[in-house]
């Protein structure tokens, strides 16, 4: 399970199919050693999202 308090990293280590996900939702920059340390709820403030949707979408199956 994804949590709001995983980094990025964490989030596509455990998933990798997570990648697509957050790129088909604005944030292109996954790869860049910041985003990899920041924890969801800091990328999804940053690109304006809605956490709780974007969790949604990560849990799925």
């Amino acid at each position: 399970m994804i949590t709001k308090d995983m980094t990025i990293a964490e989030i596509l280590n455990k998933k990798p199919e997570a990648a697509q996900i957050l790129m088909g939702l604005g944030m292109g920059c996954l790869g860049c050693p910041s985003a990899s340390m920041e924890t969801l709820v800091n990328a999804c403030e940053i690109h304006g999202l809605e956490l709780n949707d974007v969790l949604e979408k990560l849990n799925q199956n």
